[in-house]
């Protein structure tokens, strides 16, 4: 097992879904940071300019405050958690009300450096 340390970044208070989210996030676990980020600029969801905004935020955070090179990053760690929720209200039948969740979404995502293998 390899040892590694990562770098986050965090997208908090998207109105998205995170079940959304994470349609979006299952394409890119485990890939390349310019790997993935190819992989989102074709993903015709809104979910994928979220996720791309989140990836380039760790990845400018592993180079600028860590040294590392992006070329050598990759995604070992994203997930979509649950955020906030707002509560609204439709009228229904009979005096009655449905309600509506407009459901929020926390976005996560972690790197780290590939380990060179040497001979």
């Amino acid at each position: 097992m390899a040892v590694y340390n990562e770098v986050f970044a965090i997208e908090k208070y998207i109105r998205m879904s995170p079940r959304k989210a994470r349609l979006v996030i299952d394409l890119v676990r485990g890939k390349g940071v310019e790997d993935a980020i190819g992989i989102l600029k074709m993903t015709p969801k809104e979910a994928a300019r979220v996720v791309v905004k989140a990836i380039n935020s760790a990845a400018a955070n592993a180079t600028q405050n860590y040294g590392l090179t992006r070329d050598d990053l990759f995604i070992s760690t994203i997930r979509a958690d649950e955020g906030p929720t707002l509560k609204r209200m439709k009228a229904g039948a009979r005096g009655r009300y449905k309600p509506i969740l407009k459901r929020g979404a926390h976005i996560t995502v972690g790197v780290a450096e590939r380990e060179t293998k040497e001979s």
